[in-house]
């Protein structure tokens, strides 16, 4: 009765944990929420009339303009005919699929990576083949040898903050991811959302500045430095993609929620919005030091981190490997949830003892008493 894909649909694991985080007294390390103090009051005052009637596929031309400028001023060459406003970062990755993805077709993605775009190109039929995370990105020459074996055209990478992991790609391997991409006419699908949250100074050039002939999409999202609750994202892509992304996108929605839009249209042009993206960064970087120092105490014989130069998220890998995925039930129950580590792995690349970890939602006694309790259920859990 259904399509071939029903078979391969999937629930998402962070939605079905965030229902949950909705019960009372629940501590959550779970979803990449901004804190719910940090989120500003709509302004209504700017949005037009007109804003209530149909409009353009593409998106609201003042947004679209203003997103360009903001792209140049960190290195990517364009213009708005280049911009696509899409109903959150999901919907962008849900686009490119239905551009690039037909059964069996082979994608490069990392390893780790993030799990709703895996739970997207799965669905599609992609079989996604992992490049392994290192401290400064994956290694370039790798990616080359996987995309020659498998004769994949299309990699997806998260090099700024990457979720889950919080690895911030260093600038020669940017550079020498782009040159692969060109070399073997690549295209490069960029997911960039945490660019704003930075803390540390690390390099944030977008690789899609250093593409020279393979095509390339660059997408963001007003989602973790503005507000998730109105699902406005965009695409930024070369030239000779663009006519298909507009086509998808007006079969998919005809347009994005034309309010949404001028809402992130005010956010990006306020003469406010240096000192918002300020503050905003010192809260966060407050709340990751707490977490760190959280972890210190309680995780310190049990696993391994880097403190993340930017984005949301801890990525805890435990001395002893063990299923994490084991653990959640039993945490739900207890009041705390977190992200299991093997579910951001795609199937060709599996592995054991990880655990993703949110440090912007969660006040600094509940990071004490969530990860006293998550401690405590570790040490009681044999290796796998």
């Amino acid at each position: 009765m259904f399509s071939e894909r029903i078979d391969r649909l999937t629930s998402s694991l962070v939605r079905d944990i965030l229902s949950a985080t909705q019960q009372p007294g629940m501590i959550s390390f779970a979803g990449g929420l901004p804190a719910p103090d940090e989120l500003p009051t709509p302004d209504w005052s700017g949005i037009p009339a007109s804003a209530a009637q149909y409009g353009p596929s593409e998106g609201e031309p003042a947004l679209r303009e203003a997103i360009a400028e903001d792209a140049r001023n960190v290195g990517i060459e364009c213009d708005a005919s280049q911009v696509l406003v899409v109903s959150g970062s999901q919907q962008g990755i849900d686009l490119v699929s239905k551009l690039f993805i037909d059964p069996g077709t082979p994608i490069i993605t990392e390893a780790p990576t993030y799990l709703a775009a895996l739970q997207s190109f799965e669905l599609f039929g992609a079989v996604c083949h992992g490049v392994p995370l290192g401290t400064d990105g994956i290694d370039a020459s790798r990616l080359r040898e996987v995309a020659q074996d498998t004769g994949a055209r299309l990699t997806y990478v998260i090099p700024t903050f990457q979720n889950p992991s919080g690895t911030c790609y260093s600038a020669e391997t940017r550079a020498a991811v782009a040159e692969a991409a060109d070399d073997l006419g690549l295209t490069l699908f960029e997911d960039d959302p945490y660019r704003e949250l930075v803390y540390n100074n690390v390099d944030r050039t977008p690789i899609c500045s250093h593409i020279k002939s393979a095509p390339w999409i660059y997408q963001s999202s007003f989602s973790k430095s503005f507000m998730p609750g109105i699902r406005v994202g965009y695409l930024i892509a070369s030239p000779d993609l663009m006519p298909h992304l507009v086509r998808l996108k007006q079969a998919t929605d005809l347009h994005t929620n034309r309010f949404g839009q001028w809402l992130a249209h005010g956010h990006l042009t306020s003469p406010g919005l240096a000192d918002r993206l300020a503050h905003l960064r010192q809260a966060y970087s407050a709340k990751r030091d707490a977490m760190d120092a959280a972890l210190t105490e309680h995780f310190n014989d049990l696993a391994e981190w880097t403190t993340p130069p930017g984005g949301l998220f801890f990525w805890l890998r435990l001395r002893t490997p063990i299923d994490t995925r084991e653990l959640l039930p039993a945490m739900l129950e207890r009041g705390v949830a977190f992200m299991p580590g093997e579910v951001f792995f795609p199937a060709t690349a599996p592995s054991l003892g990880y655990m993703r970890l949110n440090f912007s939602h969660a006040s600094q006694e509940q990071m004490h008493s969530g990860l006293a309790i998550l401690a405590e259920a570790v040490r009681a859990t044999p290796a796998a």
